[in-house]
């Protein structure tokens, strides 16, 4: 375990009412988990009818909000009191008061595509401002690889239970990636302490949750064990499988070549 400065806070919307920057989250942290940012209201004003599709608590700071239901009916968060917002409610955030502050927390994390907003046209400025920034997220690879000593992988395979890397208790996933170019820097980094064999497991994301109900999270690189991760990682986003690897998922299987304590090759997928 480690303590880690993952990121900074980053301007996501600035209009000429609010501005919001976003602390943790896909833009600031490249983390898909939770999001949290502060949201300073310059002159009275609403959003649009919004849906979620996450869990969102809402802390008060400063001044007041007024939240509308479709009902008709109104709930106010005066400054000291936390409102959550249950997913798939539709609300429209009211703001009745310049100098309003506040601190959303969202779980899983904002991203576009988990929030309707119900505006008279898709692309206005707040819109487009969002999309292009999360956009810069990489897209979640279909296929992806994790690397593990051969005995430990043809250990779970012939009892036919899932394999687990031995930090995932400690970690609570296991590490993959969906870019293959980077395994062997990856491998180098993490794994050359290791004498055993080394393989590197194909499987797909479909596959992990269609048959085995396991999903994957797309976050920051995050260290293995007590190792922490490169220096130039920053900007990598990594799949995390929130669970061990049934062998019945894995479609195939590739040898490491090392050099001594070295990696330096993955028939089949660094050479193609």
């Amino acid at each position: 375990m480690t303590v880690t400065v993952v990121g900074k806070a980053t301007n996501v919307v600035k209009t000429d009412s609010f501005a919001i920057d976003e602390c943790v989250g896909n833009v600031a942290t490249k983390d898909d988990r939770m999001s949290l940012a502060r949201v300073f209201v310059s002159q009275p004003g609403q959003e649009p009818w919004l849906t979620l599709g996450y869990d969102e608590w809402i802390y008060c700071c400063s001044g007041r909000l007024v939240f509308g239901l479709p009902d008709g009916s109104t709930v106010e968060l005066k400054a000291g009191e936390t409102a959550l917002v249950d997913k798939g409610t539709r609300f429209q955030p009211r703001f009745p008061e310049a100098g309003t502050s506040y601190i959303p927390v969202c779980i899983p994390a904002f991203r576009p595509d988990r929030c309707v907003r119900e505006e008279a046209s898709c692309c206005s400025g707040v819109a487009k401002r969002l999309a292009a920034l999360h956009t810069k997220v990489e897209d979640a690879p279909e296929v992806l690889y994790h690397m593990c000593e051969q005995p430990r992988w043809e250990a779970a395979k012939s009892s036919g239970e899932a394999y687990f890397p031995p930090t995932f208790d400690e970690e609570g996933f296991t590490h993959a990636t969906g870019v293959p170019s980077r395994l062997i820097e990856t491998a180098n980094h993490f794994y050359q302490d290791s004498e055993a064999p080394w393989v590197c497991l194909r499987f797909s994301r479909a596959a992990l949750r269609k048959q085995c109900g396991i999903i994957v999270r797309d976050e920051r690189a995050m260290p293995v064990g007590s190792k922490a991760v490169g220096e130039n990682w920053t900007d990598w986003v990594c799949p995390h499988v929130v669970g061990g690897i049934p062998p019945l998922v894995v479609d195939a299987v590739f040898p490491m070549t090392r050099d001594g304590s070295k990696f330096v090759s993955i028939d089949g997928v660094t050479d193609v």
